[in-house]
């Protein structure tokens, strides 16, 4: 597995990631109508194009493929992450973060915060991520929820 920087030779790939974890997820955790309101069908590729060029995610490859993206923006915000299915179980979202952890103490970054879906809470929580409070908002007039999480002090403390 290799972390690059973002190029836009994968930005179809990136969007199909996106879309195929999304949907890809137990419905017994976000309904059908859930995932389609995260994720529309078809995906945007134009909006998710202009979208990519201006986060600049990290991208892990495996095998030529692209297995999974992180992004973080300049104030700390985790913004996406996300792990093709094919790749998931792998530890790719954990090299991912710790690539993102690595560049955020570079950028003496002192607070890391997301807004988790239910699945990618326990990933955050174990990495020291304190849930702030429960978000319950509307996309596409469908309900969804997520957990706004943060970490802070990581230039300062031990282990991560």
């Amino acid at each position: 597995m290799e972390i690059k920087s973002y190029s836009n030779q994968w930005a179809a790939e990136i969007t199909d990631l996106f879309y195929q974890s999304v949907h890809a997820i137990d419905p017994s955790v976000y309904t059908p109508e859930q995932k389609e309101a995260w994720a529309p069908t078809p995906p945007d590729y134009a909006a998710w194009s202009k979208r990519l060029d201006e986060k600049r995610p990290f991208v892990a490859i495996i095998d030529g493929l692209v297995a999974g993206f992180i992004e973080l923006d300049a104030d700390g915000h985790i913004d996406c992450t996300y792990t093709h299915p094919n790749f998931q179980g792998m530890g790719v979202a954990s090299a991912l973060y710790e690539h993102l952890l690595t560049e955020a103490r570079l950028n003496n970054i002192e607070r890391l915060y997301v807004e988790a879906s239910f699945i990618a809470k326990p990933f955050f929580k174990h990495r020291g991520f304190f849930v702030i409070k429960r978000n319950t908002f509307q996309r596409n007039g469908v309900t969804l929820v997520n957990f706004t999480m943060e970490k802070r002090n990581l230039n300062n403390s031990g282990s991560m």
